[in-house]
């Protein structure tokens, strides 16, 4: 489930439960995690929401604790293939970013989100060259990829409140981490399997994710640097 599908099935619920929701203050807290303080907002039984959203399918678990709601989906890894697929994910007006284009090192954060970019577009070359295709993104387990999935989940957010800035360099920090620590290509002989596919599908979300925010801040994403 994307947030906004998670902020819709909230809204719902609260709707349901007697209240209006025009915005229920989603925040993505981990990979598939989300919390919200909608019901003590628009004044409505907290615990009456939650029965509400536990129906929705793809939600996995929801907790109230001191009227805030903590809702986790089924499978957060899925979130990858849900911006993998859609070009406008996380789309929204936010201010513009001027960043340098030099010095071309980590120390340049626009350098670090760029480069991140153009990292994501390479395993996609590559992995098209080698006959990798993306997959289903099951498997996704290791700390940095749970990390980046969990960043994915952020960005609408930020995107609301027009600031993007500085979790464009948090979101291409978590790829340069998955990129160079959980492979998604084949190396050393290796034969292309489910988890390279899964990693190929992770690294086109980072992609989409990457670009849209880059162009949102006042940029064209560049596939090489």
């Amino acid at each position: 489930m994307t947030p906004g599908e998670v902020s819709a099935a909230l809204g719902r619920a609260v709707e349901r439960a007697g209240g209006c929701a025009a915005d229920v203050g989603l925040r993505c807290v981990g990979p598939g995690v989300y919390r919200s303080p909608v019901a003590l907002r628009v004044g409505v039984d907290a615990e009456v929401v939650a029965n509400f959203v536990r129906d929705v399918a793809g939600i996995g678990a929801v907790e109230v604790d001191g009227g805030f709601l903590r809702i986790v989906v089924e499978r957060p890894e899925e979130l990858a293939s849900d911006v993998a697929r859609n070009p406008s994910y996380g789309w929204g007006r936010v201010k513009a970013v001027a960043w340098a284009d030099r010095p071309r090192t980590f120390d340049n954060p626009g350098f670090r989100v760029r480069y991140a970019y153009a990292r994501a577009a390479a395993v996609g070359r590559r992995a098209r060259d080698l006959g990798v295709e993306a997959g289903p993104p099951e498997g996704l387990g290791r700390r940095e990829e749970l990390a980046l999935l969990a960043l994915l989940g952020e960005m609408p957010g930020w995107v609301r409140q027009g600031e993007l800035g500085g979790f464009l360099v948090r979101l291409a920090d978590g790829f340069h981490d998955v990129y160079e620590r959980c492979p998604a290509l084949p190396q050393g002989g290796e034969e292309p399997g489910a988890l390279h596919a899964a990693r190929v599908t992770l690294a086109e979300a980072a992609r989409v994710a990457l670009g849209n925010g880059l162009k949102m801040i006042g940029e064209t994403p560049r596939e090489r640097i």
